[in-house]
């Protein structure tokens, strides 16, 4: 009778909510912090994956699109996490929302391939971190997708530098990237358009 329990309960928690997307983002940085150092501002971290069946789209045979992003947000909790700026942000009472991402699929992961994805600080401003992330296979080192992402610091009334200041006094930020500058541009045009729309 117990075990009948057990199991409906885990099939109940099944049905509900995204289970495994939990379980992978708890042993995603339980792993990080076992096995890898912790992590300097501009260090490039990296995850492992492999485009299982799960991940493959309507023709079985490369990874879904939405996929990508799902595998991003693991990346950027390990990354979060070894450089030490989400504790710096909760410490100070604050947390941390994914604000803005573009992607650029340059060629398919195919099913049953392994691929790492690198996270890298790049940029920040008032209230924004920018990281830029890519999908390589490891068969053949194949950048196959490129990311920016802004995560937005929410809660606070301190700007960003001050969390950078704490983690790493002596860190100076860097002028942004022509690519990034262009998507930043971008956002702030479409932000002007919807403004007009209203």
């Amino acid at each position: 009778m117990v075990c009948f329990f057990c199991v409906a309960a885990i099939a109940i928690l099944y049905v509900l909510f995204d289970v495994n997307y939990f379980l992978r983002i708890f042993s995603t940085i339980i792993w990080g912090r076992l096995f890898d150092k912790r992590k300097k501002l501009f260090d490039t971290t990296t995850i492992y994956g492999i485009c299982f069946t799960q991940d493959v789209d309507l023709v079985l045979r490369h990874m879904n699109n939405a996929r990508y992003l799902r595998e991003l947000d693991f990346a950027r909790f390990y990354f979060y996490d070894r450089s030490g700026i989400y504790n710096s942000i909760v410490k100070k009472g604050g947390s941390a929302v994914q604000g803005a991402s573009t992607i650029r699929y340059r060629r398919a992961i195919p099913i049953f391939t392994p691929y790492k994805i690198t996270t890298k600080l790049i940029y920040w401003e008032d209230k924004h971190f920018y990281v830029e992330q890519q999908f390589i296979s490891l068969s053949d080192n194949f950048i196959r997708a490129v990311v920016l992402s802004r995560q937005t610091v929410t809660g606070l009334k301190i700007p960003v530098q001050d969390i950078v200041a704490d983690i790493e006094p002596e860190v100076q930020r860097p002028a942004p990237t022509k690519e990034l500058q262009l998507w930043l541009d971008s956002m702030e045009e479409s932000s002007q358009h919807l403004k007009k729309q209203r």
